[in-house]
């Protein structure tokens, strides 16, 4: 792909960012560019139910909404045989290359959106360009559309070279609501990978910076509680009710109030709360969700632990009950050294990078995780790979974009990866 070529791609998906589980446009569109640039050197090209354990899907959305997106999908030319395959909201690809005896590598991009709107100020890029988003109120404020493209173009790349062994890359949907890197992680294309690299565009790197490996990643769960009560008239007949909203408030002012631990950091975050119906009705429903995080799985689930009790705690000091369903998870992970190193040898000799960081931490959460463990529990390695692109505001704002030239950065240093990890059978 030439570079022009790659710029295209990546302002196609821009243009139709699809959020979690909806991404069939994206889906389709990525299937398309492999059949029409790779066809026959593809090996194997597993499409929506084919690429994940759908039992393992997390925080996917109504059936409405699915159909919504996907009718939305169709009117955007979307090749009708491949939305077939998607229904339901099993999006997602894995593509395989196979080139003989060697190690099995593994390169994992995420592909969605988000439910967020993009500005439309003249000076944005994408507004300049012409592919700002065209579905009003979803954005790739993440950078997805590059990581895609990223993805397509290696695969290209690698089809050219001369690797031996058999390569693989996952399309990984669901990434934003870390929903989706667990049903890849417990499909069977994950279990003879011997080596894998995810790869994130930015995170405050600038345009000619890698970094080789990347630490830090919180683990984190979603917590969705639901509070019940009694309704009654406010004025009339205050104490005939039972206040859901006065037991939400009471949680959610507690969650905040969770210890700290010793052996780690640990996060709280109450980023939903709903409830009630009008100003004279003692409301009877109320709900939140919320999210822990913590430096390692562990912690994590201590943090999920003591906020249960919180949620507990105020239902019952309010005469009010709470119920609770765990929403997406992610566990913590690490990237091997000797992945790293790889990638920082290969990165120090290529075109356009100019600074090479050996680590870095991310200090938020990350559902590739799912696949590095599976991987490295399987006796392999695994590596977080981080590609420096200028962005002109921070990740999940409206005016996030990237600079184009940080793709081609990403494609070389990935692909020579790879076959380096083949030269020396890692």
């Amino acid at each position: 792909m030439t570079a022009d070529d790659l710029v295209s791609l990546r302002r196609a998906l821009h243009r139709r960012p699809e959020p979690a589980w909806r991404e069939f446009y994206t889906t389709a569109r990525i299937v398309a560019e492999l059949e029409s640039r790779l066809g026959d050197d593809l090996a194997e090209l597993h499409v929506g139910p084919e690429a994940i354990a759908g039992d393992h899907r997390m925080a996917v959305p109504d059936d409405a909404d699915l159909t919504r997106w996907y009718d939305r999908a169709r009117e955007a030319g979307a090749d009708e045989a491949i939305l077939e395959r998607l229904a339901g909201g099993y999006t997602g690809a894995v593509a395989v290359l196979e080139r003989g005896a060697g190690p099995t590598v593994g390169l994992r991009v995420d592909i969605d959106g988000l439910p967020q709107r993009e500005s439309d100020a003249p000076d944005h890029a994408p507004v300049a360009g012409g592919f700002r988003s065209e579905h009003e109120g979803a954005m790739h404020a993440c950078g997805h559309d590059a990581h895609a493209t990223i993805g397509v173009g290696v695969l290209e790349r690698i089809a050219e070279s001369d690797f031996t062994g058999t390569f693989k890359v996952f399309f990984q949907p669901a990434e934003e609501v870390v929903g989706g890197g667990k049903s890849m992680a417990e499909s069977d294309h994950i279990q003879d990978v011997d080596a894998l690299l995810a790869v994130h565009i930015g995170l405050d790197h600038p345009t000619g910076e890698i970094v080789a490996g990347i630490d830090g990643f919180l683990a984190v769960s979603h917590i969705h509680a639901a509070f019940t009560g009694e309704p009654a008239h406010a004025g009339g007949h205050p104490e005939q009710g039972r206040n859901a909203v006065q037991a939400m408030a009471t949680a959610v002012q507690n969650l905040y109030g969770i210890p700290r631990h010793n052996d780690g950091a640990t996060r709280v975050n109450v980023g939903v709360v709903e409830g009630g119906s009008a100003a004279n009705v003692i409301p009877d429903d109320a709900r939140v969700v919320a999210e822990v995080r913590g430096e390692t799985t562990e912690l994590m689930e201590y943090m999920k632990r003591r906020s249960r009790r919180v949620l507990r705690s105020a239902a019952e000091m309010h005469d009010c009950t709470v119920s609770f369903e765990t929403g997406a998870e992610a566990p913590s992970a690490t990237s091997d050294g000797e992945l790293a190193s790889i990638v920082a040898d290969v990165a120090g000799q290529t075109t356009g990078v100019e600074r090479v960081l050996e680590r870095d931490e991310l200090g938020g959460s990350e559902d590739a995780t799912f696949l590095m463990k599976a991987v490295q529990e399987n006796g392999g390695a695994a590596c977080y790979v981080g590609v420096g692109t200028d962005h002109p505001t921070g990740h999940h704002t409206a005016t996030f974009d990237v600079d184009e030239a940080s793709i081609g950065h990403g494609i070389d240093v990935l692909t020579g990866t790879i076959e380096e990890i083949s030269r020396q059978h890692v």
